[in-house]
């Protein structure tokens, strides 16, 4: 998917750069097409896999910056580059800056790679995206590429800018089609660098601020205070929620339990808060915890997939 804010945070911070995208592959190839990274003279973001793909195309992109321009290379990985897939992969590059974004229209973008006009399948797409809301995959049409922008599917609040909100924003806000909202009690609290799906929220009272998620959001309580994380609990269990954890010991979630059940929940409801969360078997570090909580955030989605196609 095509990341349009991440592009203007990159343009805002370095200038001209250059987006990297896999816009087709035959045989196997390190990424999928859609799979992008941003380039610019000092840096990168984002990757296409592949090893020496990469340092190609980065190598590649960089040459590109001073003069701008598009480019579409396709390479043999095994004979031009000796990895060990089997397949070609097509990548496109693309040179910005802030006189050259494109327009975020219809949630889709299709330009051409090498002048030609718009075939008609390509049109087809478009129009469906306007009319019906239909956003394509990812795909090279006839000199064309075409891309869905991106926007979340699935929407995260992380209460507490400690040690492990922090861990696991670091670790969890580079995943696609997420968008973050992180909210704790104070402005200062926060680090100076926020990536761009990640909306920071700041109120000496955090927890009134439960009224503003949506209902299909998914919750980490992790704040400083057991206080805190007790009434966002307990406002979470009134306001409704996807899916709801809490960081804590089998002996705080006991307490929590009786606590909860005697503000008026009952039961069920109360076990659909998860605690502790993470994985205990890698260890309490922030990042070990951060690493486990995202482990079983990504198994969830790849759970509730495979539900709906066997539903399907």
């Amino acid at each position: 998917m095509f990341d349009l804010p991440a592009l203007q945070q990159a343009i805002a911070a370095h200038g001209t750069v250059a987006r990297v995208v896999i816009a087709a592959h035959d045989g196997s190839s390190p990424r999928e097409v859609g799979a992008a990274m941003l380039v610019w003279a000092q840096g990168q973001s984002g990757t296409i896999g592949g090893g020496a793909l990469e340092h190609e195309a980065t190598r590649s992109a960089r040459a590109m910056l001073a003069d701008g321009g598009t480019r579409l290379d396709r390479t043999p990985l095994g004979p031009k580059l000796g990895q060990c897939c089997g397949g070609a992969v097509t990548v496109l590059t693309e040179v910005f800056d802030a006189s050259t974004l494109p327009l975020r229209e219809a949630g889709v973008i299709a330009r051409s790679t090498d002048g030609r006009a718009m075939p008609l399948a390509v049109k087809r797409i478009l129009a469906r995206a306007r009319g019906e809301g239909v956003a394509p995959r990812a795909s090279l049409i006839q000199g064309w590429m075409v891309e869905p922008f991106a926007r979340p599917d699935r929407h995260l609040w992380i209460w507490g800018a400690g040690h492990v909100g922090r861990a696991l924003v670091s670790v969890m806000a580079p995943l696609p089609g997420l968008a973050i909202t992180w909210v704790d009690v104070a402005e200062s609290r926060f680090p100076d660098d926020i990536p761009p799906n990640v909306t920071c929220r700041a109120a000496p009272d955090a927890a009134g601020l439960v009224t503003d998620a949506p209902l299909q959001a998914e919750h980490l309580i992790l704040t400083f205070s057991h206080a805190l994380d007790l009434e966002l609990c307990h406002r979470l269990l009134g306001h409704g929620f996807a899916r709801c954890g809490l960081i804590g010991s089998a002996t705080k979630w006991a307490r929590f339990r009786s606590r909860l059940a005697a503000l008026g929940h009952n039961p069920a409801s109360i076990g659909r808060i998860d605690c502790p969360i993470g994985d205990p078997s890698l260890g309490k570090h922030p990042q070990a915890i951060a690493v486990g909580v995202a482990a079983a955030f990504l198994l969830n989605r790849k759970t509730n997939a495979s539900r709906q196609e066997n539903a399907g």
